[in-house]
């Protein structure tokens, strides 16, 4: 099995997963960018079944190379620049990644599933992680299908939904057996810190601003990423060839609520009168860091996913309640500071992004 963007906050709760759960050997293939690092892998890279490889997916001949070496049975694609205010500012490195990166990976197994044998053909699969932001935006009724006709409107999801319908056509026209899935937004540990739930965490314990965009109602549907990474291998095991699969997490809540809930989650692990940082600000309560901030441009009002076709044809529904995956998400990131100083980028200090600023990716 190879997995790109293995070393990535979704990726590498896969790679965990696929190694108890499954007999697979799990090559990571990964350019490790500023939100790719080994230390979130640093518990299985002794595994025996665990092969690291550093590339590019939009790099052909690194690509080839990979297929060559380790001529797997299963892709899963995780690569991918993924955060929305990025590509508002360096639209490019999305186009190419996200799009020709998976436009390398399909021709490349294409190549492999064309000399393969029949079992080997039988057997084999290309799973292509994709984001519910392909579908654009919801009023406020409705949900996400798998029908639900793709409108994105940022660069990101853009380019995301470029390679979604890549990976269809691929199937149609050259009968390789692809699967998507579409996920709502996840949450859990070893998410980079510039995404709303790390970043608020991390700021409240810091005693810095909580920036809220626009008026705190965007409305997103929560997803333990445990729970995502279990829905995948569900997929990858069950699902049939050429079709699509969407895995929501049943938790739709605004911002100003997400952000609400985590700081009284915060306040039972480390109450405000405790925190140094906020001390020293002159704060009394973390309600009190929240600050509202221009929108984000084009900001999409509301996400919802309908995620009955995966709990029927796959048997799979998550498993962590909204309060039960916050809970642990909160407590680990007050256990595991060292890692998010480690894995930031010395260019990103959490500050402001998505303003149409132009600005390099680092």
């Amino acid at each position: 099995m190879i997995v790109t963007g293995g070393a990535g906050f979704i990726g590498a709760n896969f790679v965990r997963l696929a190694l108890a759960e499954t007999e697979a050997r799990v090559v990571v293939f990964d350019k490790l960018t500023y939100a790719g690092n080994l230390l979130s892998l640093a518990d299985v890279q002794s595994h025996p079944r665990f092969v690291f490889v550093r590339g590019d997916i939009a790099d052909r001949d690194a690509v080839r190379r990979l297929f060559a070496e380790h001529r797997p049975r299963s892709i899963v694609n995780f690569a991918a620049e993924s955060h929305v205010d990025r590509s508002i500012d360096a639209p490019g490195e999305f186009l190419r990644t996200n799009t020709h990166g998976t436009f390398e990976l399909l021709e490349a197994a294409r190549a492999q599933h064309a000399a393969a044998s029949a079992r080997e053909r039988e057997h084999f699969r290309f799973l292509h992680v994709s984001t519910d932001e392909v579908y654009g935006t919801l009023g406020p009724t409705g949900r996400f299908t798998e029908t639900t006709p793709y409108a994105p409107n940022s660069p990101y999801s853009a380019s995301k939904a470029a390679a979604d319908h890549l990976v269809r056509a691929y199937h149609h026209t050259y009968g390789l057996p692809t699967l998507v899935t579409n996920c709502s937004n996840n949450y859990g540990p070893f998410q980079f810190p510039e995404k709303l739930i790390p970043l608020t965490l991390l700021n409240a314990i810091d005693g810095r601003d909580l920036p809220i965009y626009g008026d705190g109602g965007n409305v997103r549907d929560w997803l333990f990423v445990e729970d995502h990474c279990d829905g995948i291998l569900r997929a990858l095991e069950e699902g049939q060839p050429g079709d699509k699969y969407n895995l929501g997490g049943h938790g739709e809540r605004t911002n100003l609520q997400v952000i609400d809930f985590l700081l009284e989650l915060l306040e039972q692990e480390l109450p405000a009168r405790d925190n140094a940082a906020l001390r020293a600000r002159g704060c009394g309560a973390y309600g009190s860091l929240k600050t509202f901030v221009t929108d984000r441009p084009g900001h999409d009002r509301r996400y919802a996913i309908d995620p009955s076709k995966s709990e029927s044809d796959l048997r799979w529904r998550p498993r962590h309640t909204l309060e039960e995956g916050f809970r642990r998400t909160v407590r680990w990131y007050l256990d595991n500071r060292d890692w998010c100083e480690a894995v930031q980028s010395g260019t990103y200090q959490r500050e402001r992004l998505g303003l149409g600023e132009s600005r390099p990716v680092p």
